[in-house]
């Protein structure tokens, strides 16, 4: 499907619509009027935000695309990211790198997300969510995300990784001040998302500098070892570490968050859930498609390609909207409803192409352990009204979600 470049006071009207506090909550909406009237549209920055599910798949898998050194200052909103260690750590990180440099990254990593290496996992998984439905408080206004959302990928991600568990709390309150950034980046934001960094940063290196001393069965032994004779550097090592840290707990912390208020404003879906157990592999991939932790991914045009028929020239930004794509009704049925059996799977929501989240396999698996459990413990859990959204559109959650166990 060819279409135009659109902009002008439509695109102005619903883009702003977007970023209000009502297109924040409920973004759905103003996708879909983005879709139909400016699929790809201009945005006031000069960037092109793409919202059809088949122009953000060409996206993110066009070699012609990828993320490019010039592009990190404007994305940032900054000419000096390279001062800000919250926007440096992102910004030199497998996360944001083009190949070859993320290739050598996501190889020396990789070995740790395997499909045997996710699985071995389950039973570690299986029991931390006994524990924590064990010590699920009842009380009415329980937060959800301190009492399960954010203890269990935490702990998942510091088992495998070597953080031991006395020290992982600290990190949902850092790691939130961190990953602000990717959305906001006022002076005050910088600062704070700065000082995360730094914090996060210097504890990795002294576990580091214990590993070193005394290796352990967990990955960040693995990664101070390498693969052959490749070795990451000091400063390779610790980006990695906080990354993979940060990432593998915020998003699926979000995960859990999302798709727990999604199933309990459906009750027919929990029910469906609860009494139907082995159908949360297929379901936990349609919450993933209903309301994605991540929203967007941004790219910036390495040489001349076209998006959509759209010829796009070196060096444009290129803002892709996969909150939109999961519900685009070219490519899911429906896309509004919620349909745990739906079967035109495959949503967007871990990205696409080299880039895709190397941490999906674990995060899968944690809901799919994670939802049955909770609902079948507690099959009269409610949640509360007063739920507390995080702001920005790049990362999609709450920061409190109150909810009631019986």
């Amino acid at each position: 499907m060819t279409t135009a470049i659109a902009a002008g006071s439509r695109v102005e009207t619903l883009l702003a619509e977007l970023v209000s506090r009502a297109g924040r909550d409920n973004p759905y909406p103003v996708y879909e009027a983005l879709r139909l009237d400016a699929p790809v549209a201009r945005m006031p920055d000069g960037s092109l935000l793409l919202t059809r599910f088949d122009d953000c798949a060409a996206a993110l898998r066009d070699p012609n695309i990828g993320h490019g050194e010039a592009d990190a200052g404007v994305v940032a909103g900054l000419p000096n990211w390279r001062e800000h260690l919250s926007l440096r750590q992102f910004r030199t990180s497998m996360l944001s790198l083009d190949p070859p440099g993320h290739t050598r990254l996501r190889r020396l990593v990789s070995g740790a997300f395997t499909p045997r290496r996710v699985a071995e996992l389950r039973p570690f998984i299986e029991s931390t969510v006994t524990r924590l439905l064990d010590e699920f408080p009842a009380d009415v206004g329980t937060d959800f995300i301190t009492a399960f959302a954010f203890p269990l990928p935490i702990a998942v991600i510091g088992e495998l990784l070597g953080v031991p568990a006395g020290d992982q709390a600290q990190f949902q309150h850092l790691a939130r001040e961190w990953t602000q950034v990717l959305d906001v980046t006022t002076p005050r934001i910088l600062a704070r998302g700065d000082a995360a960094a730094a914090q996060i940063r210097g504890y990795l290196a002294d576990l580091a500098q214990q590993r070193r001393r005394y290796p352990q069965a967990d990955l960040l032994s693995a990664l101070l070892v390498g693969e052959g004779d490749e070795r990451l550097t000091e400063d390779e090592l610790l980006t990695m570490a906080a990354l993979l840290f940060a990432a593998g707990f915020e998003t699926a912390t979000h995960l859990l968050g999302n798709g727990l208020v999604a199933l309990l404003r459906h009750p027919g879906a929990a029910t469906q859930l609860r009494r139907t157990p082995e159908l949360a592999p297929t379901a936990v991939e349609e919450l993933l498609r209903y309301d994605s932790s991540v929203q967007i991914a941004r790219r910036v045009v390495l040489r001349d390609t076209a998006i959509g028929g759209v010829p796009v020239g070196a060096g444009q930004r290129l803002v892709v909207c996969l909150g939109a794509a999961n519900h685009d009704p070219a490519r899911f049925a429906d896309p509004g409803r919620l349909d745990l059996a739906r079967a035109d799977g495959g949503s967007m929501s871990f990205g696409g192409g080299i880039h895709y989240c190397l941490g999906a396999p674990l995060a899968r698996l944690e809901a799919q352990v994670a939802f049955p459990a909770l609902l079948q413990r507690f099959p009269q859990l409610t949640v509360q009204q007063s739920l507390h959204r995080r702001a920005g559109l790049t990362v999609r959650g709450f920061l409190r979600i109150p909810v009631t166990a019986r």
